[in-house]
Order: structure tokens, then C-alpha cells, then sequence
């Protein structure tokens, strides 16, 4: 059992440390939705182009603009045979909230420990709860981590054709839609 484990560390370390690039093969995961479900990555390979962006927090200012501007263009994303999933430390009460609120028309995953984010190399670092107005109540939402803003875009073929760890929240749909295009 150790000596397994420790192949599989040994096997995504690299991934972990410094991040899948270009051309590398994606990790498969699993995570949950805002609405409790599951959402699998194998399930669009071979099928879809993927979009997946890493968010620090929802109901924050860069991360709503950037919500936003992916709800905004979906259509245009699935002009490119692309999904688009949005990936953060919040749970998925949270992301409830954070969909309802701003009429979200695709897929948040809740990554709490940040175990995604680490597939993904996306630094990560300690969560908190936040409170936000939505209407005329006071809520909560809860973050057990807090990830680096970073997209990715997935091939239909499993192979990752896109980093960006600098992303302009507001403009990173606009970006996103160049590389698909080219592909």
C-alpha cells in the first residue's frame, strides 16, 4: 500500500510542483457542483473542448466579473464546441448562492482542500467565510481554500492546450475564445 502511494506521488509530482503545460496529458478529476451533483472531466473528453478557470473566491469583484463575462459567452464558447467550468475553494452552498445571484448558466465546482487546484499546479493558500448583501440579506459563504486565478483550456483529444496564470478576470473569456478558434 506504501510503495503505491508513493508511485503516485512519484507519478504526479511534477505535475504538482510546477503545473501542467501545453501539450501535457490532463489530470482526470472528479468534483463537486454547486447543486450537490458530481462533475466529471472524462465525461466531456473526446467530446468537448474544455474551458476550466480557477477562481480564489466567489460573490469578490474580480471573480464575479469574470463569471460573468464566461455567462455572458457561452454561446460563443459552444460556437467552438467548449464547456466552460468555473473551479474554486468555496462550497457548495456558497456556489449556490454565487449561481443564483448572478444567473450562472454553467458548471462551479467546489475544490475546498484544494486538491484540483494541486493536479493543476495552481497555487493555493487558506481559505475564510466572507459576508455578501443578496437582496436584503446578509449571508455567509465559506471558502476552505483560496486558489490562484489561473484557465486552462482542455483539448477534446485530453491534452492541455492552454495555460494563462495571469489572468485578466474581465477579459479572460476574450482570450479564451482566440485559442479556441486556432484549434
Amino acid at each position: 500500500m506504501v510503495f503505491l502511494l508513493f508511485a503516485g506521488l512519484l507519478s504526479f509530482g511534477s505535475m504538482a510542483q510546477g503545473g501542467v503545460k501545453p501539450g501535457d496529458k490532463v489530470p482526470v478529476f472528479t468534483a463537486v457542483t454547486d447543486d450537490e451533483g458530481t462533475w466529471s472531466l472524462k465525461d466531456f473528453l473526446g467530446k468537448k473542448n474544455v474551458v476550466l478557470y480557477f477562481y480564489p473566491a466567489a460573490m469578490t469583484g474580480g471573480c464575479t466579473k469574470q463569471a460573468c463575462s464566461y455567462r455572458d459567452h457561452v454561446g460563443d464558447l459552444k460556437g467552438y464546441d467548449a464547456v466552460v467550468a468555473g473551479i474554486s475553494g468555496d462550497d457548495p452552498a456558497s456556489l449556490k448562492i454565487f449561481r443564483k445571484a448572478h444567473q450562472l448558466n454553467y458548471a462551479l465546482l467546489s475544490d475546498p482542500d484544494g486538491v484540483v487546484a494541486r493536479l493543476f499546479g495552481v497555487p493555493v493558500s487558506d481559505g475564510g467565510s466572507i459576508s455578501r448583501m443578496v437582496g436584503d440579506t446578509e449571508i455567509v459563504l465559506n471558502r476552505g481554500v483560496t486558489a490562484q486565478r489561473w484557465t486552462f483550456i482542455i483539448g477534446k483529444d485530453g491534452i492541455i492546450k492552454y495555460v494563462n496564470q495571469q489572468v485578466d478576470a474581465e477579459n479572460d473569456y476574450k482570450a479564451v475564445l482566440e485559442v479556441l478558434s486556432s484549434l
